[in-house]
């Protein structure tokens, strides 16, 4: 069974730093493009970042780009996503979702065009 379990929300002061975590269990991640999205309350869902199967390319949304880095461990089938500067408006709950990527190149601007396995989601709470 295709499994994606995120971890490492939390509160934080504005500043401050989070690091999120995305294991895969089931499949590895070797074949497979991640993504990280986030849905804030009375929002749409948006896309953060991305990353291809071979981890040679990624994609950040304007909000985040210098803030968030994304990065990929095969050996821990894991793909993390570094939050810093956090601010307020970065407060939601953090989704990774994964989708078949085998030439490692990715598809379109968000490294595949739909992601069809979803965890269930961290929240993550930007507040003084």
């Amino acid at each position: 069974q295709l499994q994606l379990v995120e971890s490492g929300g939390g509160l934080v002061q504005p500043g401050g730093s989070l690091r999120l975590s995305c294991a895969a269990s089931g499949f590895t991640l070797d074949y497979y493009a991640v993504g990280w999205f986030r849905q804030a309350p009375g929002k749409e869902r948006e896309g953060v970042s991305c990353i291809t199967s071979s981890g040679g390319d990624t994609k950040y949304a304007d909000s985040v780009k210098g803030r968030f880095i994304i990065s990929k461990d095969s050996a821990k089938n894991t793909v993390y996503l570094q939050m810093n500067s956090l601010k307020p408006e970065d407060t939601a709950v953090y989704y990774c979702a994964a989708g078949p990527d085998p030439t490692g190149w990715g598809v379109g601007p968000f490294c595949r065009p739909s992601y069809e396995n979803w965890g269930q989601g961290t929240p993550v709470t930007v507040s003084s």
